[in-house]
């Protein structure tokens, strides 16, 4: 009995920038010509030292929400302008901004992470890292990096 195929999925996190912006479009063309469903992700960073704590901010945390929504909004302002309506936007957390784009996107199954990048050289992500360097070191699929 054959196995029914599985839907795909593609993700692409989005931060506000010009480069998320152009990873966003390039995002929608490549999950339209798949036929996948797309993702926007965006992660809220939450110190390794503010998760060991009992005392939050909700101030803070309200507005880094308010910053996640409007940085999600724009992406789909980019989907809406291309007429594609396979899309949602998803705020997660992490204290790792790659580790957590890696780990949600194994939790969620996905077929195709798109993402930006504003390392311009070799030399600056040897010294700097890279969030881009460091999922496609350990994405479990495909990275397309756009510049």
């Amino acid at each position: 009995m054959p196995q029914a195929s599985k839907a795909k999925s593609f993700i692409c996190p989005v931060d506000g920038s010009k480069v998320a912006e152009r990873a966003a479009a390039c995002a929608v063309d490549m999950a339209e010509a798949a036929g996948a469903k797309l993702t926007f992700l965006n992660i809220n960073i939450v110190p390794t030292r503010a998760v060991r704590t009992y005392f939050w901010d909700s101030t803070l945390f309200d507005a880094a929400d308010i910053q996640s929504k409007k940085q999600l909004s724009a992406a789909a302002k980019i989907a809406k302008a291309k007429k594609f309506d396979n899309v949602e936007g998803v705020i997660a957390t992490g204290s790792n901004v790659a580790d957590a784009i890696v780990a949600y996107a194994k939790k969620n199954n996905a077929s195709h992470i798109v993402m930006g990048t504003n390392t311009t050289s070799e030399l600056a992500r040897i010294f700097l890292g890279s969030v881009a360097t460091a999922v496609v070191s350990h994405a479990h699929c495909p990275v397309t990096v756009v510049k």
